[in-house]
């Protein structure tokens, strides 16, 4: 299950701008800089897998304890970035173009790096000495600017004002560069520390030179002739050669992935692949003639996507005598029977689903739209139980929140109800319709209780600066 939701939180336009630029393995397009945050997707397949990729690496970075959560940027092209201590980020593009295990694993170890060595924080550090300076540079420059418009009214001399503007213009250069030089050890730092937590973990870093030689093959002729300092990363060419030269030096650099690894991960790339791409794309990567777990995988979710139900679930059903006990499967037939306006037939599959997931909350909360989409009273008090618990383990997914909401207002429960839509909307990012519906609320809950308690913290939440 893919959908997409928006980022609330936000940073500053300096700091998100200068950090992307430093942390990022590739810089995020200017169309991406949006006030709102990148949309993002959620998929339980998916995060579980780059959990499991990353849970070794964290531990002998000594962030296990951190909580450090994987994010899915609804984003094709190659990037991987951390943007606030706790939080990886990664591009789908990234995985899908990620032939290996271990070419997405090195990348998240780079990440890790950067989270380890508190990059982020340093580099901000950075930014406010960095800002000091420049405004002690315009201050003097704006200085020089007014005493020599001064003296060019009574003498007609601007050379003291030109000499404003170069002192203005010198230290902002010398700023950048030094700042942009920072940002080049940084990376350089991040590849050391990948490498060292994958031979700790004993596993390859050759996924991560194979990705970063990629890069340098695909940029190696715009680069040339450019000035190094105006580089935000290393030179690709310097940058991999520096790599290379200590990660072949690992005792695990030939050791290849597990095959069951490697199925799962092509099965991840094939769903997203079903998800993000036009229906051609998909059929070009997996033709009718490739008969392989992954390739079936990926038609049944597009011949679903695009029309064909009874195609798709015999499809699904074929996938599921192979591998009876994968829960992804199950979702993937009770997505397919939901959003074809078959809510009632959606449920058992997706029951299913819940068990073999061990109770995944993205999972449950699909289950509980199913139930509530049937319109049948009898399933309401299930659907609150199971949308309940989910919300409870994912806090921040509006679709739960919205569904509890349709949940509540069929057993004529229109406080939570109205205090359910509040903070879906309030997740999205919607300040205004959060706040009336839960000043609404407020009005159906007794003084002091949690329901009212809840919807006055909405109330009197202050939305993120831009």
């Amino acid at each position: 299950m893919l959908f997409q939701i928006a980022l609330r939180k936000k940073a500053s336009a300096l700091t998100a701008l200068v950090t992307a630029a430093a942390i990022a393995l590739t810089p995020l397009p200017p169309a991406r800089a949006q006030s709102k945050g990148p949309p993002i997707l959620r998929d339980t397949e998916t995060e579980q897998l780059l959990r499991e990729y990353t849970r070794p690496i964290l531990r002998v970075a000594g962030l296990e304890k951190q909580n450090i959560q994987m994010v899915i940027i609804n984003d094709g092209s190659f990037n991987a970035f951390v943007a606030d201590g706790r939080r990886i980020f990664v591009n789908w593009g990234a995985i899908l173009q990620s032939e290996t295990p271990n070419q997405i694993i090195g990348v998240l170890a780079h990440e890790t790096g950067h989270l380890a060595g508190g990059h982020l924080s340093k580099l901000r550090e950075q930014l406010a000495t960095a800002q000091t300076q420049m405004i002690i540079a315009m201050l003097l420059g704006a200085g020089a600017i007014a005493a020599g418009s001064a003296q060019r009214s009574s003498a007609g001399n601007n050379g003291l004002a030109n000499a404003g503007a170069a002192a203005i213009a010198g230290p902002q250069e010398m700023i950048r560069r030094t700042l942009l030089s920072y940002q080049r050890q940084q990376e350089e730092n991040a590849d050391r520390a990948g490498v060292k937590f994958l031979t700790a973990t004993q596993q390859s870093p050759k996924g991560m030179y194979e990705t970063f030689k990629r890069f340098t093959s695909e940029s190696l002729f715009a680069a040339r002739g450019a000035d190094p300092y105006l580089q935000s990363h290393p030179m690709p060419a310097e940058r991999v050669a520096a790599l290379q030269e200590f990660a072949s030096s690992s005792p695990y650099w030939d050791k290849k992935d597990d095959p069951a690894l490697q199925l799962r991960h092509d099965m991840v790339r094939a769903k997203i692949s079903a998800f993000m791409e036009r229906p051609e794309t998909v059929y070009r990567r997996y033709p009718q003639t490739n008969d392989s777990m992954p390739a079936r995988y990926a038609r049944a979710i597009s011949t679903y996507l695009h029309g064909d139900l009874r195609s798709a679930l015999a499809q699904i059903d074929a996938l599921i005598q192979v591998q009876p006990n994968n829960p992804y499967f199950y979702e993937v037939r009770g997505q397919a029977l939901l959003e074809s306006g078959k809510p009632a037939e959606a449920i058992a599959p997706l029951r299913k689903a819940v068990a073999l997931s061990n109770n995944s909350p993205l999972i449950e909360m699909l289950l509980g739209q199913a139930l509530v989409g049937t319109d049948n009273k009898a399933y309401t008090d299930d659907a609150v139980r199971i949308l309940r618990a989910a919300v409870a383990r994912e806090p921040e997914a509006p679709l739960g929140y919205t569904q509890l909401a349709m949940a509540y207002g069929r057993k004529g429960d229109y406080a939570e109800a109205d205090l359910a839509s509040a903070q879906a909307a309030y997740l999205r990012g919607d300040n205004k319709t959060a706040r009336e519906l839960a000043t609404r609320a407020k009005t159906r809950f007794a003084v002091g209780t949690p329901g009212w308690v809840k919807a006055d913290d909405i109330v009197a939440a202050k939305p993120p600066r831009n």
